[in-house]
């Protein structure tokens, strides 16, 4: 079997009562497209959920080293690992240590972009720092110890430098999945292998605000009202069309050239796209779904979104339901681009419904599924 140039996986997801995803005013965050406003759920959101959950498929299970995105890596990570160091020299350790990941400008925290650094990279750093500092006896003797060992010239230690003593996941397997840009060391940026588009609903969006009280016990036992205060949020439903692409020789490629590792990633990646909810107030509105259909497709040609599908928004009434009507029309625009570009790709499809969709044969199960295609990937390591 030839493995193929890209994976693309599409779903389609529904959510009734939730607040997904806000934007900076605490409302849900919106998307006009095809003369429709739409409620989205950004791709930021979503690869979050998927990198931090923890469940069988979790991207730790895989058993590979994984990474922390933070602005205070230098505090909460190397610095307390360096033994007790006199005030003055923790404090020139720190300030020259924050200058050489984060930037000559960012001694203090609110100046620093957050950092994805990778387990085998904090490793390394917390190594060389140890070096540096043993047998300072002064401020300006821990900074040159610092300089020698993550300054210019053939000294030099930066993160790009670091692949080669903490291996192909130094920067730690969500780099290798889904990028990294490191500002301070542009020869350390890892180019993203997974692609992900923000979520939107295939229909006109669906809103209401929310009134709601806080009741006081104390004042209500009382005999009093009880309120504690008014409050307003707003509340969405909607059925969402998501879209990810792996480009499977660059996550190989990111993991050290290991296809049957890849093969795995991308098995474990399927279970979470289909499984994971993104979903701001959980307490107060569960917002827990699974993909109620899921489109996998493996080729070599670039990838298209199956977007425009839904560039007229699907109705949100009449014959069957939403996500029938949404299949009718999914199914319809892949006709009609099977007719035009010829279908070369192989597909895989998962539906709750009693529906299918051009070239895919029988639904499968998700184990069935995602197994299908860590095979594929897997196949060129043979």
């Amino acid at each position: 079997m030839t493995p193929p140039r890209f994976v693309q996986i599409h779903t389609l997801a529904a959510y009734p009562a939730v607040l997904l995803n806000r934007d900076d005013a605490g409302l849900a965050k919106r998307l006009p497209f095809g003369g429709a406003s739409r409620i989205r759920v950004s791709s930021q959101c979503l690869k979050r959920h998927w990198r931090v959950v923890e469940d069988d498929w979790a991207l730790k299970a895989i058993g590979q080293p994984m990474a922390i995105r933070s602005r205070e890596v230098v505090e909460r990570e190397i610095m307390p690992r360096l033994g007790e160091l006199p005030s003055a020299i923790a404090e020139a350790v720190r300030v020259s240590l924050a200058k050489k990941l984060y930037g000559d400008k960012s001694v203090e925290i609110s100046s620093r972009q957050a950092l994805l650094l990778g387990q085998p990279e904090i490793e390394h750093i917390v190594a060389l720092a140890r070096t540096a500092v043993a047998g300072a006896d002064s401020p300006k003797a821990a900074e040159a110890g610092i300089e020698a060992r993550f300054g210019k010239g053939e000294g030099k230690k930066n993160l790009a430098a670091m692949k080669a003593v903490a291996g192909d996941l130094a920067a730690g397997l969500e780099s290798a999945l889904f990028g990294r840009m490191v500002t301070s060391d542009p020869e350390a940026n890892t180019e993203a292998a997974i692609h992900v588009a923000h979520a939107f609903t295939v229909h006109a969006e669906e809103s209401e605000s929310d009134y709601f009280t806080v009741i006081d016990d104390l004042t209500r036992e009382a005999g009093e009202t009880g309120s504690a205060g008014l409050f307003e949020t707003e509340l969405t439903s909607g059925l969402f069309y998501g879209y990810v692409v792996v480009d499977v020789p660059g996550l190989v490629a990111n993991l050290g050239n290991d296809a049957a590792l890849g093969g795995r990633v991308v098995e474990h990646l399927l279970h979470l796209i289909a499984t994971v909810s993104p979903g701001a107030k959980k307490g107060s509105t569960a917002p827990y779904a699974w993909a109620e259909a899921l489109l996998v497709e493996l080729g070599t040609r670039q990838p298209r979104s199956l977007a425009n599908a839904f560039r007229r928004p699907v109705p949100l009434s009449g014959e069957g339901d939403l996500l029938g009507r949404a299949l009718d029309a999914l199914s319809a625009h892949m006709a009609r681009l099977d007719a035009c570009y010829g279908l070369k790709e192989e597909r895989g499809l998962l539906s709750a419904a009693e529906a299918s969709l051009p070239g895919t044969g029988v639904p499968r199960s998700l184990d069935d599924l995602a197994a299908w295609v860590r095979g594929a990937i897997a196949a060129g390591a043979a």
